[in-house]
């Protein structure tokens, strides 16, 4: 089985009929290069005020979660 990788697009080639095969790699392919979450960002405008908000908030949970994960265990009595 070869893949390979063709400048403008993803293509995934069918072996012995074997479609749902072929349909995982397609799928794998297309969330591992972000393709699909890029389109569902540029599905609908987004004013940059929103935008920055996401990232913002984004940041802040990334931080909380951070933090969190370093602190100590409550105690167990």
């Amino acid at each position: 089985m070869s893949r390979r990788k063709v400048a403008n697009g993803s293509r995934v080639e069918v072996y012995n009929d074997n479609l749902e095969k072929a349909l995982r790699t397609f799928k794998k392919k297309i969330t591992e290069s972000g393709k699909l979450v890029e389109l569902r960002e540029k599905e609908f405008f987004e004013k940059p005020s929103v935008t920055k908000r996401k990232t913002k908030n984004q940041q802040v949970r990334r931080a909380q979660r951070r933090r969190q994960s370093e602190s100590l265990p409550k105690k167990l009595y």
